[in-house]
């Protein structure tokens, strides 16, 4: 069972989903748990099957002291990069959120700080402590429900089942149709045998 990071302070847990994707956004949770907090399913969201994913989500919502979720879109992605965008996410999440935290624990290794407040960066830390593992639930959950909404617009890219990410399906769909504004410019969308004119 995960544990918390510690357990004599508040600590806030974030995470972020879909940086590896050619298209939507990058989206980051944060969640603050309360005392005592326990769930047996809990875990990485990758770990999880997407109907334990939802069915966790409205669990974490209802039993947390609180939480936010920030998407990131493209076009920003585009400008500052996918790791800045990402930790830009987080940043955005943590901001929205009543409380001030005390302590900031983060899935990975890269992090800036945040309002000069104390953090780790955890390297596999959503499979460790139950506070990134339930903002990694939120961030996955939150970002498939915003791409299926885009699959109703563009169908042809089967993001309701992809979500963006960069499978033999989502590419040729690429070089069939070309780009949308969802797409992330900045990335390899095909493979180098293969061209598109943007």
């Amino acid at each position: 069972m995960l544990e918390p990071f510690y357990h004599d302070i508040d600590e806030i847990g974030t995470d972020e989903a879909g940086r590896g994707c050619l298209a939507g956004p990058v989206t980051a949770a944060a969640i603050l748990l309360p005392e005592g907090f326990k769930n047996d399913v809990l875990n990485d969201s990758k770990q999880l099957s997407h109907g334990k994913r939802n069915t966790l989500r409205p669990i974490l919502e209802k039993g947390c002291i609180c939480y936010g979720v920030a998407h990131i879109y493209p076009e920003k992605i585009d400008e500052i990069n996918i790791l800045n965008a990402s930790i830009l996410a987080m940043h955005k999440a943590i901001d929205s959120l009543p409380v001030t935290p005390k302590f900031i624990i983060v899935d990975g290794n890269r992090f800036k700080a945040y309002k000069n407040i104390p953090h780790k960066s955890i390297v596999k830390g959503d499979s460790k402590y139950m506070s990134i593992a339930a903002a990694s639930i939120l961030a996955k959950t939150y970002r498939d429900a915003y791409m299926e909404k885009l699959h109703k617009e563009f169908p042809m890219y089967n993001w309701k089942k992809n979500k963006g990410y960069p499978t033999r399906e989502h590419r040729q769909a690429i070089l069939k149709y070309g780009t949308t504004k969802y797409h992330r410019k900045s990335f390899r969308l095909l493979p180098d045998q293969l061209t598109l004119e943007f």
